[in-house]
């Protein structure tokens, strides 16, 4: 399956109102939006390696620890795919587009379970 005849190895989740007040929303304790495990699997056939949204996570602010998106997403335990990447709390203001571009995603290079990163999107022309 594809979209438009596209594979995306990346998708950009913008939600609306998408006002730069995004940029010092304080989300603790009001449950944003979140991912079902139904919408990850669906990127998961498409062949798509980083998930980057606007949100401050794929999954329930408050979930028990269960992490069903995440875990999903990395097929984690039973088959992990070390070279995905989910990057929250993005902001594409509204001049950006829909469409596809050219996405370079600059992570800092230390091991950890979660790291810094810095994409940068390339308008394809």
């Amino acid at each position: 399956m594809c979209l438009n005849g596209a594979k995306p190895e990346a998708v950009i989740i913008r939600t609306l109102g998408n006002s730069p007040a995004k940029l010092k929303t304080q989300y603790t304790g009001t449950n944003p939006v979140y991912m079902t495990e139904e919408s990850i699997l669906f990127l998961n056939s498409i062949g798509v390696d980083h998930i980057l949204l606007d949100t401050p996570s794929v999954d329930k602010e408050v979930d028990g620890g269960k992490l069903v998106a995440h875990h999903a997403f990395w097929q984690y335990p039973s088959n992990t795919q070390f070279q995905k990447t989910i990057t929250e709390l993005i902001y594409v203001p509204n001049e950006v587009d829909d469409g596809m571009y050219l996405l370079n995603i600059q992570i800092t290079s230390f091991e950890n379970d979660a790291s810094p990163s810095k994409p940068v999107l390339y308008k394809v022309v």
